[in-house]
């Protein structure tokens, strides 16, 4: 029985130490190892209730061997022996519950661990996906905005332009008009003048007509 104990406690020893430091492909083997035995939880529970109700009468058997040395004095070697095999068995089984207990705690903890690194490494590409998206959105952002001042350069040329154009065609305009007007003031002019000429020419007929009626 204590041989037992000794190579379970070197098989758990030997398991804690593997789940501590990781060495090459140990670690995931002993990890895969544990879900398979955690996959016959029964089994487990039966073996851990059968070794916590030995170690319950363990002690029962140190407390009933200190008493009967109690009643005596003292314990004969017979009841030595037995105080210190039962003693040392309760020791080892007592520090193999505790390592089956620190190595299920264990094994937990990595295999929340193991996920809360999957999980970490699916945001570190999100958030490297995002910052990627992030920056190709301020490049076009930053081409849109180089468009928007070409575009301001642009409009402001166009509004000088139209704004020349504006003025040239008020200045045409005042010339237009102070065309017409000379125009109209050559018309009216040609007109009074040819007024004066038909009366001229009226004038010349009367004279021609009044000379010859001299002559006759």
């Amino acid at each position: 029985m204590i041989q037992l104990l000794f190579m379970v406690l070197c098989l758990e020893g030997m398991v804690a130490f593997l789940l501590m430091v990781k060495i090459g492909p140990l670690r995931e083997l002993v990890m895969k190892c544990l879900d398979q035995v955690k996959m016959r939880k029964g089994t487990v529970l039966t073996v851990a209730g059968t070794i916590s109700a030995i170690l319950f009468s363990n002690f029962i058997s140190i407390i009933k061997i200190q008493n009967k040395g109690a009643k005596i004095g003292t314990m004969t070697p017979m009841d030595q022996v037995l105080w210190r095999t039962n003693l040392l068995e309760a020791t080892l089984m007592g520090f193999s519950l505790f390592l089956g207990f620190l190595i299920d705690r264990m094994h937990h903890y990595l295999r929340k661990l193991i996920v809360l690194r999957s999980s970490a490494g699916s945001s570190k590409k999100e958030f490297e996906r995002l910052e990627k998206e992030k920056l190709q959105l301020k490049e076009k952002a930053d081409k849109a905005a180089e468009e928007v001042k070409l575009s301001q350069k642009q409009l402001s040329s166009l509004t000088e332009t139209l704004k020349k154009v504006k003025l040239e065609s008020e200045e045409k305009d005042k010339r237009v008009e102070t065309a017409e007007a000379h125009v109209a003031a050559l018309q009216k002019q040609a007109a009074d003048l040819l007024l004066e000429y038909d009366r001229l020419l009226e004038d010349n007929q009367n004279l021609q007509n009044q000379a010859h009626g001299y002559r006759s």
